[in-house]
């Protein structure tokens, strides 16, 4: 009999701690329905205490998602623990998790406390948390730098205490798949009580190890739950790659021997949104969800191909999402079959309006290109003129002149805070003059540190998609914009990451 192998997926919390990968509420709210979708067992919607904005995307999701456990993080004290049970009261199913650093670096240099004090605060807090919710995950923060001897102590004491999950991180990437993978198996051999908790590992992949170091957590060190990202989404380099992990137990059943309740068939799609969402684009030889994850060139492996599909591919593209990803809808397309693709793409619009201002900007895309994509789609969906998201800027026209030998001119009209105004300047290039005609009016002072430009799908008459990265005072924030004419796209995100400037939201940096 196969054990079962949990996701956890931590795109919405660990994954947003990417610098400038910030989500708004709705934009949390659809990844999750996709991820509900993937039907992944756990979702980390947040980190509930870190600001009301953060409270309140956890909120929702956990009232509207009744397929997954919905879990907050919460730092090793009564607040953070309490107002997270707040947002999770509507959730089906709710999970608390909460972390303390173990090792002696963080203990001295960060939290400042004894290693006696830190047993004693992590088994008050899990304590007060298995007062709230009868699902409470532990996660000793920098545990695979811990000592040994202090960590068994640590989480022996937090099981004893009713932590039903216990979580060992390793937080800066430092591991290598044996040692983590007995590291593991010796905590579970040496802690009494640890068949009374689910063992889970949570990896970052600085040396590029994190599927790896996760994959040796599960078969050496018996490890039944894998928390990690879409994408690999995550700061610094990112987390282990949930699509990574996904499949390599399903294609490696023979090795593994486990189960898991994810469906696949969505992995593409959920990949696409996440990726859409941040800006944050997937690079084309990623593994599974890369544009060129099931391209041959080769002349070999294509005649291989030709013979036997099983000659150069272990998976099938179809099984991961790949052959429903082209959608063929045009101007012609009705009403109904739009909101049945929306809906196969797990998109919920807020309501009737936003599915109707949807749908007038699909016939306006339509008018201007024979074939629709779902990458079309999920750019669209995002535009702030659908979702009404309260935007400080937002775009309305844009002309431009360039030619061979002359300065390009351009000029720009948006609006500030509703009210339109018009900004003309000259530049190095189109984009750049349209990007300094905002800034005659807005002024910002920020610093772009990412200028990115990616085809949504594969043909010229292909919209552009824009990512447009800020930096000022210390904030980073990615702007977003979709459009076939690549300079309207440019402008779009150069005021949407402008927008996300002016947000006073502001996050509390946590790693579990």
């Amino acid at each position: 009999m196969a054990d079962k192998l949990i996701i956890f997926d931590t795109t919405l919390r660990d994954g947003e701690q990417s610098p400038g990968a910030s989500m708004t509420r709705d934009e949390k709210l659809r990844i999750a329905r996709q991820l509900e979708r993937l039907r992944v067992d756990v979702i980390e919607a947040g980190f509930a205490a870190s600001s009301n904005g953060d409270f309140e995307a956890v909120q929702a999701i956990a009232n509207a998602i009744k397929d997954s456990t919905i879990c907050s993080l919460s730092r090793a004290n009564d607040r953070d623990i309490s107002r997270a049970a707040e947002a999770l009261k509507g959730a089906n199913s709710a999970r608390i998790h909460t972390f303390i650093a173990t090792s002696a670096l963080h203990m001295e240099k960060k939290l400042r406390m004894s290693p006696e004090q830190v047993l004693e605060q992590a088994k008050l807090s899990v304590r007060f948390a298995r007062n709230l919710v009868a699902d409470v995950e532990f996660s000793p923060e920098d545990g695979y730098r811990s000592d040994v001897d202090f960590l068994c102590r640590v989480i022996e004491a937090v099981i004893a205490e009713g932590a039903t999950t216990i979580n060992v991180p390793d937080t800066v990437g430092y591991a290598v798949p044996e040692l983590y993978g007995n590291f593991i198996k010796t905590l579970r051999e040496r802690v009494p009580n640890s068949d009374k908790a689910v063992w889970s590992v949570h990896c970052h992949n600085d040396l590029g190890m994190a599927v790896a170091n996760s994959l040796a957590g599960v078969k050496i060190g018996g490890a039944r739950q894998v928390e990690c990202t879409i994408n690999g989404l995550g700061e610094r380099a990112g987390n282990c790659s949930l699509e990574e992990i996904v499949m390599a137990v399903r294609t490696r059943k023979d090795y593994f021997n486990l189960e898991m309740n994810i469906d696949p068939v969505h992995i593409v799609a959920a990949s696409r949104m996440v990726s859409q969402t941040t800006g944050f684009v997937v690079q084309p030889n990623k593994a599974v969800v890369g544009a060129n994850a099931f391209a041959h060139a080769s002349g070999i492996h294509q005649d291989g191909m030709l013979k036997a599909r099983e000659t150069y591919e272990i998976m099938r593209a179809e099984d991961v999402g790949w052959s429903s990803n082209k959608m063929v809808l045009g101007k012609l397309s009705g009403r109904n079959a739009f909101k049945q693709r929306l809906q196969d793409l797990g998109i919920q619009m807020d309501s009737e309006a936003d599915t109707n201002a949807a749908f007038a900007r699909f016939k306006e895309l339509a008018d201007g290109k024979s074939e629709i994509f779902d990458e079309d789609i999920l750019a669209l969906v995002s535009d702030e003129s659908v979702t009404h998201e309260k935007e400080q800027y937002g775009f309305v026209s844009l002309s431009q002149h360039s030619e061979t030998g002359e300065r390009p001119q351009a000029t720009v009209v948006f609006t500030v805070d509703g009210r339109e105004v018009r900004g003309e300047s000259d530049g190095n290039g189109p984009v750049d003059a349209s990007l300094k005609a905002i800034e005659t009016h807005v002024k910002s002072g920020a610093e772009m540190v990412l200028y990115s430009v990616n085809a949504i799908s594969g043909s010229t008459e292909s919209q552009g998609e824009v990512t447009v990265r800020l930096q000022n005072s210390g904030r980073v924030v990615n702007g977003v914009g979709a459009d076939p004419d690549i300079v309207v796209a440019s402008a779009k995100a150069y005021l949407s990451a402008l927008s996300k400037l002016q947000s006073k939201a502001d996050r509390v940096a946590a790693q579990g």
